[in-house]
């Protein structure tokens, strides 16, 4: 019955995402859109964070890289933008390889200090480089409707991108992190001496986990691209980064099907929850909520909030509820299965 959770989890969000576009408004469906493309760059940054233990604060700016390799090969070369999304993968994973080799120097706070520097590189580079990449200004993608045409509904389609690759990429992610090479990245998590004691080539695993975080956020921000339909240097900001992180600490490190609830929480919480918020701390603590820095308060409330009621963020929350009661439970071995992969 272990064996069938996952498949039936699987089997059960299908039938969500199916669902979801008849039961809610377009502009809702288009926002669940998103909450398909956060997934993706959740389960990226999962790989790294929650399975090779690698705190990244510059996955945003990897999104960024996949959105302009999209917005540049569809404005200046006449690309489909469908054809670009793996492209906009490959030329992030590219880059988060590069990067992963002097970053298997760093560790810890060290090694997140260096990943931060990424989006500051990068925000730096797009206003370096305006014949390529706009400037300030940026480019703009064709409109959706205008790809389409008005007889096809564009939330619609662009919910159906988001959530056709969401679904081919988290059991992508699925088969990375059961497999040798998964085994290998959690065993840098836990212990890099006793990693490297069994063989396990430490650098090697903390390079590739890199590149391949990277190629999902470079996945996603194509996809982010398409659906905005422009990029500039503002649209990818250095809080990004640390959204994506907070989303991986509220899903549960280390859990796949945790990040379906980061990634709600990195759309809604800059939308919807995030203004409802605000007002309500300006009407009990008259807090200027047009003061710079506002919505980190938020983000920080909220964060302190999950992680009381559940230190280890949705997944364990689940797993907790889902469990049986103290009294009945008999010690069970824990290398008999991986509970961060529900």
């Amino acid at each position: 019955m272990k064996r069938l959770g996952n498949p039936i989890a699987f089997g059960v969000l299908v039938l969500a995402v199916i669902a979801a576009p008849f039961i809610f408004s377009n502009y809702r469906t288009y926002q669940l859109a998103f909450v398909g493309l956060y997934l993706v760059a959740l389960l990226g940054l999962d790989i790294l964070t929650g399975f090779t233990g690698q705190i990244s604060l510059g996955h945003g700016a990897f999104m960024g890289i996949g959105a302009y390799t999209t917005t540049i090969l569809v404005v200046d070369h006449g690309v489909r933008d469908i054809w670009t999304i793996p492209l906009g993968g490959v030329v992030a994973g590219i880059i988060g390889l590069a990067f992963g080799i002097p970053a298997t120097r760093f560790a810890g706070p060290y090694l997140a200090l260096a990943t931060f520097a990424i989006p500051l590189a990068f925000i730096g580079i797009l206003k370096r480089y305006p014949d390529f990449t706009g400037g300030n200004v940026g480019k703009n993608l064709p409109q959706l409707h205008s790809q389409l045409g008005w007889h096809t509904n564009p939330s619609i389609w662009f919910y159906v991108v988001c959530w056709v690759v969401a679904l081919v990429m988290l059991p992508l992610a699925f088969v990375i992190v059961r497999g040798r090479f998964g085994r290998a990245m959690r065993s840098v998590r836990d212990s890099e001496i006793a990693a490297a004691a069994n063989g396990v080539s430490t650098a090697g695993v903390k390079t590739l986990a890199f590149g391949i975080s990277a190629f999902f956020c470079g996945v996603a921000g194509s996809l982010y691209a398409i659906g905005i339909t422009y990029v500039n240097p503002d649209t990818f900001p250095i809080d990004l980064s640390i959204l994506l992180l907070v989303g991986i600490v509220l899903g549960g490190a280390g859990s796949l099907y945790g990040m379906l609830f980061g990634a709600l929480f990195v759309e809604f919480i800059r939308i919807s929850w995030g203004p409802a918020l605000l007002n309500l701390f300006s009407r009990v603590h008259h807090i200027d909520t047009h003061a710079p820095g506002s919505g980190l308060v938020v983000y920080g409330v909220v964060l302190l909030l999950v992680l009381y009621a559940a230190p280890a963020g949705a997944a364990g929350l689940a797993r907790g509820l889902a469990g049986r009661p103290a009294f009945l439970r008999r010690k069970e071995d824990p290398s008999l299965s991986d509970p961060g992969l529900v």
